[in-house]
This record gives C-alpha cells, sequence and structure tokens, in this order.
C-alpha cells in the first residue's frame, strides 16, 4: 500500500473545561482512546495562550528545559508523574519545539543537497506503547508540521522500523521518529532520530534540542492547537514484516518447505509488553514455528511484568522457564522497542552480553571471515581471545551504542571490514543491515543459523557456538553519584574522568596502565581516535588494564560519565580472586580520597564494595 493512500482523520489538539489559564491534550483521533487506566495526569496538561510572543526576550532557563532533555543521540525525559524526586520536563509543549526543529533540520539538509531548491520533507513517526505517547505524538505531530513537513503516522512501532521506512519502497521517507524510552519506567518518554543515513550523531541532536530551545523559550503559546498538514496513518509494521520473513525464506533456502522454513522449530519470544509481539505472529508463525507458551506479547505501557530488557533477570528467567516448560528450540527477549534483543538457548542458558557478541561474531565469522568487531570497552578479555581464536579482529571503542555503530562505520570507509558492532547492552549492528541496531535483525541472524546447524545435520542447539567462551572469575558494575546540581553534572564528571587519566599518567595508581588498540587508530583508552577524521566525544571515559604485584596483567577498570544520568559508572573485571575489591580500594584511597574528589561525590558503593568485596 502506497504511504499516501490512507489520509488520517483530522487531528487538533481540543480545549475542553479545565481550569483557568490550563487546558488538558485530548486526542480527537479515536485510534488512541484513554482507556481508564491510561488517564493523563496534571503534568500532560499545557498553558495555553492565544498571543504568539515570539518576540519576547529568551529566558536562559526556558532553554535550559530543552537542552537538558538531550540524552547523547537521543531525547529523554520523565513524561508522567510517578517517580519520586524527578519532576516531568518531556511535555508536549517541549516535544513540539524539538518536532518543528527537527522538520527544519531535515529540510535544511535536503536543500543542501538540492542546490537550495525547497522540498517538501516526508517525516514518519512511530511509538511504543508508553501510556504519555498518545499525548506527546499529538505535540510531535503538530511541531512538524509547522515546519511544513508531510506526517506519515505509523501507530505502534519498534525502532529499528522507523529507520527502514526511510529505505524501504514504496515508502521511502525522508525522515523519522521514533517515540520511546526504551527499557526505561513508564513514567518516562524520549524521541530517537532517522535519516536515510541513519541515526543522528550527538553533535546533531544537539544543533537541534538548541534550536527548539529557542523556539521554546519565545513562545507565549507553548503548543499548536491546529495541525497545518494532517498526519497520514500507513502500516509500515506489515511491509517491516514481510521484509524480515523473506530475509529468512531466501537466507535458509529449505529444500522442502522454502516459504514455512521454520516447521518443526519450537520458538519461545518474550516481548516485555513492548511493540515486539509483532515478531511472534507475523514473522515466526507464518514461516512455521511453533510460538506457544510465548510470553508478554500485548502492549501495555505500564511494562506491568517486568522491566523490558534484555539485561533483566526476570526478564531472562522467566524466559528460561518457559523455554524449558516447552521444550523450545531457542527463547528471545526483546527491549521495548525492539533495537535489542537477547536469547535463551535449549537448555535455558541465558545468551546475552559478551555471549550475545560471541555469538553474533560466530555467525558474522563464518560469513567474513577476518573481519573486524567492534565492541564498547566494557568487554572481557576472553571475549577478545573467542574473536581472534576465530580469525577477526577486536576494535574496543567507547561505550554507547551509537559510539559504537558510528565507529564501524568510520573504519569501513578507511578501507578496514568491519561487518558487526555491538555494544554489552544488546544494541548491535552489521554492515549488511544498513550499520542498523536492529533487536528484530539479530535474532533473525540466529535463526537462520539455527536452522542451517540443523539441515547440515548437526543436533547441536545454538549455544554450542558459545561454549567455549571463558566467563570472567569476577565481574562488578559500581556507580558514583555527583552530588551537585544537575546542569554542572556532566562538567563535574569528566573533571573525575580526566583526573584518573591523569593519575594514571604520572604513576600515582600502582600497576594501572592506559588500555589502547593501535592497529584501529584507537588510542589513549579508548577515548580518542588519533587519524585524520577524529569522532566526537559525547562522554569521557577510560579503561586502564590492571597487573599484579608480578608484572602479569590481572583485570580492567573502566571509568565512564554518564550521559543518562548524573553518575559515574565504574566497571571492573578481574582473573584472580579478589581482584575487583583491590581496584575498588585503589580506586578510593589512592585516587578519589587522595585527589579530593569525593567531597562532591556520594562514594558510598565505592566505600561498601572496597570494605566488604560486595554490593
Amino acid at each position: 500500500m502506497a504511504a499516501s493512500s490512507s489520509p488520517a482523520s483530522s487531528q487538533t489538539l481540543n480545549l475542553h473545561s479545565f481550569p483557568k489559564g490550563k487546558r488538558r491534550l485530548v486526542h480527537s483521533n479515536a485510534r488512541f482512546p484513554f482507556s481508564s487506566t491510561n488517564k493523563l495526569p496534571p503534568s500532560l496538561w499545557v498553558s495555553y495562550s492565544t498571543a504568539a510572543g515570539f518576540n519576547e526576550v529568551v529566558v536562559d532557563e526556558e532553554m535550559e528545559k530543552i537542552k537538558r532533555l538531550q540524552n547523547g543521540s537521543d531525547v529523554r525525559g520523565v513524561a508522567v508523574e510517578g517517580e519520586k524526586g524527578r519532576t516531568v520536563d518531556l511535555t508536549p509543549a517541549a516535544v513540539d519545539a524539538i518536532g518543528e526543529s527537527f522538520g527544519e533540520w531535515v529540510a535544511a539538509e535536503l536543500e543542501g543537497t538540492k542546490g537550495g531548491e525547497a522540498v517538501l520533507v516526508r517525516v514518519s513517526v512511530g511509538r511504543d506503547p508508553r501510556i504519555s505517547g498518545p499525548a506527546l505524538s499529538v505535540g510531535l505531530f503538530a511541531g512538524l508540521g509547522r515546519a511544513g513537513c508531510a506526517v506519515f503516522d505509523m501507530g505502534l512501532a519498534t525502532t529499528p522500523a522507523c529507520f527502514m521506512s526511510t529505505v524501504l519502497p514504496p515508502f521511502l521517507y525522508d525522515a523519522s521518529i521514533m517515540m520511546t524510552a526504551s527499557h526505561l519506567p513508564y513514567t518516562r518518554n524520549g524521541l530517537k532520530f532517522f535519516t536515510k543515513k541513519g541515526g543522528l550523531t550527538s553533535p546533531q541532536v544537539e544543533k537541534i534540542c538548541d534550536g527548539a530551545a529557542r523556539k521554546y523559550a519565545n513562545r507565549a503559546a507553548k503548543v499548536s492547537t491546529l495541525l497545518r498538514i494532517q498526519p497520514a496513518r500507513v502500516h509500515f509494521m506489515s511491509a517491516y514484516a514481510d521484509h524480515l520473513r523473506e530475509f529468512i525464506k531466501q537466507n535458509v533456502d529449505h529444500p522442502l518447505h522454502y516459504d514455512t522454513p521454520l516447521q518443526g522449530f519450537k520458538i519461545i519470544v518474550n516481548a516485555g509488553n513492548g511493540s515486539g509481539g509483532f515478531f511472534t505472529w507475523d514473522v515466526l508463525d507464518k514461516l512455521g514455528a511453533d510460538t506457544f507458551g510465548s510470553l508478554n506479547l500485548t502492549p501495555d505501557g505500564m511494562f506491568p511484568n517486568h522491566i523490558p530488557n534484555p539485561e533483566d533477570k526476570k526478564a531472562m528467567e522467566l524466559t528460561r522457564a518457559a523455554v524449558l516448560k516447552n521444550n523450545a528450540d531457542l527463547g528471545v527477549v526483546f527491549d521495548t522497542d525492539v533495537d535489542r534483543s537477547g536469547v535463551v538457548d535449549r537448555e535455558g542458558n541465558p545468551i546475552n552480553g559478551d555471549k550475545l557478541i560471541a555469538l553474533m561474531s560466530s555467525i558474522v565469522l563464518k560469513e567474513h571471515p577476518s573481519t573486524t568487531i567492534v565492541t564498547d570497552a566494557r568487554t572481557s578479555m576472553a571475549l577478545t581471545r573467542f574473536i581472534t581464536d576465530r580469525g577477526g579482529l577486536h576494535c574496543l571503542y567507547r561505550v554507547g551504542y551509537r559510539n559504537v555503530i558510528d565507529k564501524g562505520v568510520q573504519l569501513n570507509k578507511d578501507g578496514i571490514e568491519t561487518h558487526l558492532m555491538m555494544e554489552t547492552s544488546g544494541h548491535g549492528a552489521l554492515k549488511e543491515n544498513y550499520f542498523l541496531d536492529d533487536g528484530a535483525y539479530m535474532v533473525v541472524k540466529i535463526i537462520i543459523e539455527m536452522v542451517r546447524m540443523k539441515l547440515q545435520g548437526s543436533n547441536k542447539g545454538i549455544g554450542s557456538l558459545v561454549e567455549d567462551l571463558e566467563e570472567p572469575l569476577e565481574a562488578v558494575e559500581l556507580r558514583i553519584n555527583i552530588v551537585t546540581e544537575p546542569k554542572y553534572a556532566k562538567t563535574k564528571g569528566s573533571e573525575v574522568i580526566e583526573a584518573f587519566r591523569s593519575y594514571i599518567e604520572e604513576g600515582k595508581l600502582e600497576g594501572f596502565e592506559l588500555d589502547s588498540c593501535g592497529d584501529c587508530w584507537v588510542s589513549e583508552g579508548c577515548l580518542v581516535d588519533s587519524n585524520d577524521s577524529p569522532l566526537p566525544v559525547d562522554a569521557h571515559m577510560y579503561r586502564a588494564k590492571v597487573s599484579d604485584p608480578r608484572g602479569e596483567e590481572s583485570g580492567w577498570i573502566h571509568l565512564r560519565q554518564s550521559i543518562h544520568n548524573p553518575n559515574i559508572a565504574v566497571n571492573l573485571q578481574s582473573t584472580i580472586p579478589g581482584g575487583c575489591q583491590s581496584m575498588t580500594k585503589a580506586l578510593r584511597d589512592k585516587f578519589l580520597v587522595d585527589s579530593g574528589l569525593h567531597k562532591f561525590l556520594d562514594i558510598s558503593q565505592i566505600d561498601k564494595y572496597a570494605r566488604e568485596g560486595k554490593i
């Protein structure tokens, strides 16, 4: 179905009888009804005024409200009340301004490629099932409409599908926005941005938020009451599911039943009440798989059963139990917006983190021998051995899925074949799939390999591909909260990280040495690119390898400034008993206390682990 053939009914912001000076956002389209369980709290009311006020003086604090919503390459904030100590900051008004700024930015980019010729920008919009989605969507539609964009409403969608809507015919939209906050609580929401080139970078999102901040601060009327161009409803998710099914059929090429290559396989899907249920009924079932026993397929923006996150222990345990109960060949766990995934093998072994990277590396290295694989710098030394033992090269890079993916793109441009980029959180992208972090596509690759193994006569499950991956003896993650105003947290965090670097370089931390990877021009602890076109730094971080008194490497420690929260994440791994506790003591006593930095940090977690060796 062509994208333009399904116009939606008119969508406006209806202003009903609420207390003076306040109006409540109500979606006039029946597609997004507000049930009794989805009533919007007062935090989603917005001020309304007939005066435009575009010439008012910009107020710094008003601008900061928008700028603080930037979260690396995304926008995230609190959309409904319910979090202790957190106020609502992602409002329809804020989303309206960001949508308009994004639409103008895309138009300028397109005009630049066409010699200044004016273009009609076509933008698709999807959302996950969060309860704040309907009201925020109206604000987003209004902002995009004010920028002159033609808007196409995908309804409930996944993040990868939003990008794919820009490259799959007949849709081929100029840009797309996904409204989601990934695995975060129901109170949060956010925006992820795409063009045909892929996800936006942090500097690009910063520019969009800067423009949105000026618009927001100069408006007396914070939200438009009328959409200049009405959104059209498009059913892209069915086309995306068709795309995944065809990929499986072509790559399995089953000699007996081409159209149902998953016949005879039992696969459990745990969608976490997010957007991933489609994968069960629109992909697996139609390919002949038995999906009986699948979990949490119904979208529910309150996420009542568990955090929709492949790293969540409860999510993995429930999936494991369902796999064993139903004697399934595979279990699949998606996050809310399906850009991440994890799996469970037929023996009930969870495969996420380093194991998932190892599994994907095993599959990709069969197809592309000697390729480089980029991961974030929290992966184990054992994973490096796993990759190199199979002929691959391992590039350790900055934490952050956008950093990891962008590094792979850069390496390919520089002539270093790089087919897989994965972060330990489950974000994974393949060169063959537009460098897109797509959790469903990752699972598709695993399923294809599982079927191929069976066709080749193997009785082993998919878990056999990673059975020789060694586990670190110890692995710990700690947090150091930054005790300062939120707007100063990023600067303070950078100061701590840079001081950590200086202490190591000056020899003040005995046995610590900044880690590096010279093979692909990544140096100085996975922070600075030393090639001719370094990628911008969005958060400061360093990894140091640590040696025992005999000079033998015994583990590593990684400090990074969080871009999500006002804290510093500390990851440690050790190959000797008590190694993580020893590194933590050195970090506390010889760095944080000695430098005086502990005075504006909450180091209670560090104190506890240094004393007791447990959290």
